[in-house]
């Protein structure tokens, strides 16, 4: 069976910015943002990129043409061989008929309930009905999907699937928690022999949204919502613990059964005009220390406790309920790798999984394994983030050509890049790192990435400033030998984290080697690698380590702030040439500026 997953509809962005003012701070507060692309041939994932990586504009909504159109070529597919087109949202005449219904009975006046039915259905007719999204593959390709080919699956339920499948497709519990779905926000249960049971009395309404409210304190913080709420989780560490936090003695409350409410019910179009007022109050601002760092430290440090407390709370939950010893956790929540260590560390779980696609760009993967009819299917494929592009020396040396008067470059035989740049990076170097399959996700997992020497005190401030132009509270992650990781950072139950998804204490007789690499909190988002999943970046590390004597690598994405990681050489040497990175290493090419 061959299914085509995808992500993105041509109206979404235009439509939201139209009838909920999604635009400005505001433009990725869109349903079907991260447009993606993935395929799946007969239980097997052959392909998937972001359209993001195509396009070059960071997590479009758009529908992902170019996207399409990649994975079908790769795949050496036409769209007539494909079996079934899967779209990760489902808003069923059920759950509209149940939607209308309680707009109906609201307790609104009725210009603002009428209003408000206007603006849903004017969303359902242009992106979400069978016939948008049919209407809007035929513009976009030119292929009229059969009817009975288009699959819509439920957004959380494509979450799932993502997370179910990169675990290995075991027996299972299950959390999801993003900022909201067709009409959820979060749901928990149990995978238990292919059967999914979702544990209703759970699950948590988008109008008590713990991302939603996640992200207006992100926005509250003078950051972009539903982009840069890493930034609020890297921010809360310079504040101290808080022996009374405001936002769960004041707004969160919380319930048998895993649930909770907030004291003000979030507008899923509009919170912030009533959460603002809220939160000045608490947090007692004011016009002199709204912009200080200890003030937006103290919120974050609120807010991140709030999301720890929240989904311990669901996990304890979760285990009255089911006895299996093992977590998959997805949706944007998952990718707060701070709380994901301290859920599986304090919970009675033997081990939690976080996929590369927990947020996100991983339903359009979910929604093609779901309608692959894989749940419960033992996966004996390695989970593998890299998924996308790959160019040959030729195409290399085309881009190159192209900046003949700008770069110079020399070739390097192909057994001889890890030792050759090993070499560069015991000095204070930063190096573009551009090889293979592009990855799939957020996070940069070494081949797409910008690399350095952890050793130097410095290092954060000269990439943060001069390479990524981003904030310098911002820290960076370690890359490291699977086999060395225990040695350098206290895993806890963890033996493997290769997507950088959990956070973990540095040893303390090792932070003075990587300091580079060691938040303020004494803690470091870790990457492990093994030659079987990245043969070329554990050469390095094996090279870089006997050279330096330090034990791992700085990994941070290749790119600069506002951007997508770059996918193809000239987004490699675009980024390079407006950046002081010192040296790109595009394949076996070694490239300098002029």
């Amino acid at each position: 069976m061959i299914v085509l997953g995808y992500n993105g509809h041509t109206n979404a962005a235009d439509t939201f910015a139209r009838l909920y003012g999604s635009t400005g701070v505001d433009r990725y507060n869109v349903l079907g943002h991260d447009a993606a692309a993935a395929v799946i041939v007969d239980g097997r994932l052959v392909a998937a990129v972001e359209e993001e990586r195509l396009n070059r504009e960071k997590k479009t909504a758009k529908f992902p043409v170019n996207a399409v159109q990649w994975c079908l070529d790769y795949a050496g597919l036409s769209f007539d061989e494909i079996d079934a087109f899967a779209f990760p949202w489902n808003y069923s005449d059920s759950l509209v008929n149940s939607i209308i219904a309680d707009l109906s009975a609201s307790g609104l006046g009725p210009e603002a309930k009428l209003d408000r039915l206007r603006r849903f259905g004017e969303l359902y007719t242009n992106v979400f009905s069978r016939t948008a999204i049919l209407n809007d593959f035929k513009q976009r390709t030119g292929y009229e999907v059969p009817a009975e080919k288009l699959m819509l699956v439920p957004h959380h339920i494509a979450h799932l699937m993502c997370g179910h499948y990169f675990e290995g497709g075991r027996d299972t519990a299950f959390l999801v928690s993003d900022g909201r779905a067709e009409r959820f926000s979060s749901m928990m249960g149990e995978i238990r022999d292919g059967e999914i049971r979702v544990f209703e009395e759970s699950t948590i309404g988008a109008t008590h949204s713990l991302g939603l409210l996640f992200s207006e304190i992100t926005r509250y913080l003078g950051f972009m919502p539903n982009n840069d709420e890493y930034k609020v989780m890297g921010l809360s560490a310079f504040a101290p613990p808080l022996p009374n936090n405001p936002l769960l003695e004041r707004v969160v409350t919380l319930l048998p059964d895993g649930g909770y409410t907030f004291a003000l019910a979030n507008d899923p179009r509009n919170p912030h005009a009533a959460y603002y007022p809220l939160f000045d109050e608490i947090f007692q601002a004011t016009e002199a220390n709204r912009e200080e760092l200890d003030f937006r430290a103290r919120v974050a440090r609120a807010a991140q406790e709030m999301i720890e407390v929240v989904t311990a709370h669901q996990l304890k939950a979760l285990q009255a309920k089911s006895d299996l010893p093992t977590l998959v956790f997805e949706g944007g929540l998952a990718l707060n790798c701070v709380n994901n260590t301290k859920l599986l560390e304090e919970s009675g779980f033997t081990d939690m999984q976080v996929s590369f696609g927990a947020s996100d760009p991983g339903v359009s993967i979910g929604a093609a394994v779901f309608a692959s009819g894989l749940a419960g299917h033992r996966n004996e494929n390695a989970p593998t983030p890299y998924l996308g592009p790959e160019y040959t020396d030729e195409q290399m040396l085309a881009a190159l050509g192209d900046y003949q008067d700008r770069l110079h470059w020399v070739a390097i035989e192909p057994e001889d890049v890890a030792d050759r740049v090993a070499k560069l990076l015991c000095e204070k170097t930063v190096i573009g790192w551009f090889q293979g399959r592009t990855e799939y996700g957020p996070r940069a997992l070494g081949n797409r990435s910008i690399l350095a020497n952890p050793s130097f005190d410095d290092i954060k401030d000269i990439i943060n400033t001069r390479v990524k132009h981003r904030e310098p509270f911002r820290p960076f992650a370690p890359v490291i030998l699977e086999s060395e990781a225990a040695k350098i950072f206290q895993m806890g139950k963890k033996e493997t984290s290769p997507f950088m998804t959990f956070v973990f204490p540095v040893a303390a007789d090792q932070q003075e080697a990587i300091p580079g690499a060691v938040h303020v909190d004494g803690t470091s988002r870790v990457q492990t690698v093994t030659a079987e999943q990245n043969p070329l970046l554990a050469g390095l590390l094996t090279a870089f380590t006997q050279l330096s004597g330090v034990p791992c690598l700085l990994n941070t994405s290749f790119n600069v702030a506002g951007e997508p990681i770059v996918s193809s050489p000239t987004d490699a040497i675009e980024c390079f040439l407006k950046t002081e990175i010192d040296y790109l290493v595009l394949g076996r090419f070694q490239v300098s500026k002029v």
